[in-house]
């Protein structure tokens, strides 16, 4: 990218609206604008103080395209740490592109996805973590990837990873300051304090990667499979969760066919639910494809609703008992929640009995849980709601404790705590200084990699190609 170059885009999302702001940035961005823009009050803009908004025309040579609100930022104070301006126009999709056309005739050219936030980059508004942050931010759906992308936006988690950075470049410098009196056998890095340091960030990074689990799940949401027997009311209960009629229901077995995926927020956090094929020997090749689809989202899936007819296992409790030990074996280190449905058929002392047999069928040391719910009256929906959330570290979010979401960090992150081990085990087989600042220059060069102190242009074209244009 020419980072010299003035650019513009709309800030806003595309199509019509009451409201649209176009953002201009860069060394040239003032004066182009002042060429177009007409102040109510005749004062020419690029004059004006910094910060302040200006009411007049938009024009074209002699021709008004729009009155809009301007707004300055000059020198570094702004969002790009370069001069910018922001157009607030109306948000018509005609007078949007006419304003940016006039603009590129202007001299600007139209801006790259992620190149404004690059440039804040650049110019040393944000590191490249914090960068990544805003993206995130952008697409958050829910509060726990809000929270998450807010307080890494903030700094969590960079100013972590750049105070563990300094105290290693600290003694990495004395230890390189001891190689240049070698032959006066000196030692200007306390080996103690040094190995205390390593234990710290030891503990540190094992910490934010173990944390990536629950950040990215949050991040993401979570995949929750919903499996059972044709017609036991997979479609019903996906339709109950989603408060709304998402999938078809229909008495007749085996209706659904293909996945069905949506998502809803519980109590902050994003679950992706996905209501699958009735699971049955059938010799029906599309079924038979569905319910082979099945075994795939169960793979998948972070938590597996195993739902049961509760009429039919009042009857027959031995045919659930194998396939349940048949999913438990496939899939043994997932949350299996069975769910007896269709409770409201059965009185209280037949809703225990039920409820006592299916707790029989789940080791007490598993992960798996009981649930009686009628999906068709609502009735224990809530309660499995409350359920699914226990699956999930809320109390990270609750502490505000530091989450890893980014996969780039996650492979960081491992490849600095490889060369901080490597350290450990060179301080133990008491390894010289020169054999030790080779591994400790190479975890450097991984933390630098998260907050871009160590970067290159095919990295950041691959993080900011996932941005959106004017952002």
């Amino acid at each position: 990218m020419h980072i010299q170059d003035t650019i513009a885009a709309l800030a806003t999302a595309p199509g019509a609206g009451a409201i649209a702001v176009i953002r201009v940035s860069g060394a040239n961005a003032l004066d182009v604008v002042s060429s177009v823009f007409k102040a109510k009050n005749g004062k020419i803009l690029k004059d004006q103080e910094s910060h302040t908004l200006h009411l007049g025309n938009i024009v074209d040579g002699k021709r008004i395209i729009d009155e809009a609100l301007v707004s300055i930022f000059k020198g570094k104070r702004s969002y790009t740490g370069e001069p910018t301006v922001e157009i607030s126009c109306h948000g018509s999709s005609y007078i949007q592109q006419e304003i940016l056309q006039v603009l590129f005739r202007k001299g600007c050219r139209a801006a790259k996805a992620g190149e404004f936030t690059l440039r804040a980059f650049i110019n040393g508004k944000m590191d490249l973590s914090q960068a990544e942050a805003v993206a995130d931010l952008i697409a958050s759906d829910n509060a726990g990837s809000h929270q998450i992308a807010m307080q890494q936006m903030r700094g969590g988690f960079s100013n972590e990873i750049a105070q563990l950075r300094q105290e290693l470049l600290n003694f990495a410098s004395l230890i390189e300051l001891e190689l240049d009196f070698a032959e006066e056998d000196v030692e200007f890095a306390n080996r103690e304090e040094f190995q205390n340091l390593i234990s710290k960030i030891t503990r540190v990074l094992k910490r934010l990667i173990d944390s990536f689990a629950t950040g990215n799940v949050i991040k993401n949401g979570i995949p929750v499979a919903i499996v059972g027997e044709p017609n036991v009311g997979k479609s019903t209960l996906l339709n109950a969760l989603l408060n709304e009629e998402r999938a078809i229901v229909s008495d007749i077995a085996g209706t659904t066919r293909d996945t069905i995926e949506d998502e809803i927020a519980i109590g902050g956090i994003g679950f992706r639910f996905i209501d699958t094929a009735g699971i049955r020997e059938t010799v029906d090749v599309i079924e038979g494809l569905g319910i082979k689809k099945t075994f795939e989202k169960i793979s998948q899936a972070q938590v597996v609703l195993y739902l049961i007819n509760a009429d039919k296992f009042k009857s027959q409790p031995e045919l659930f008992s194998l396939e349940i030990q048949k999913i438990r074996n496939r899939f043994p280190d997932k949350p299996l929640v069975l769910v007896a449905n269709k409770m409201d058929h059965l009185n209280t002392e037949q809703q225990q009995t039920i409820y006592n047999q299916l707790s029989e069928l789940i080791p007490e040391d598993s992960k798996s849980t009981v649930l009686l719910i009628s999906a068709k009256t609502g009735t224990g929906v809530d309660e499995l709601k409350e359920q699914l959330l226990q699956f999930v570290n809320t109390g990270a979010l609750r502490n505000n404790e530091t989450l890893v979401t980014n996969s780039r960090h996650y492979d960081s992150l491992l490849k600095a705590l490889e060369e901080i081990e490597k350290v450990q085990l060179g301080i133990d087989a008491g390894l010289s200084g020169d054999l030790l600042a080779i591994d400790i220059r190479e975890a450097l060069y991984h933390f630098g990699e998260i907050t871009g102190q160590v970067t290159n242009d095919e990295l950041l074209g691959n993080i900011f190609a996932n941005f959106c244009i004017g952002k």
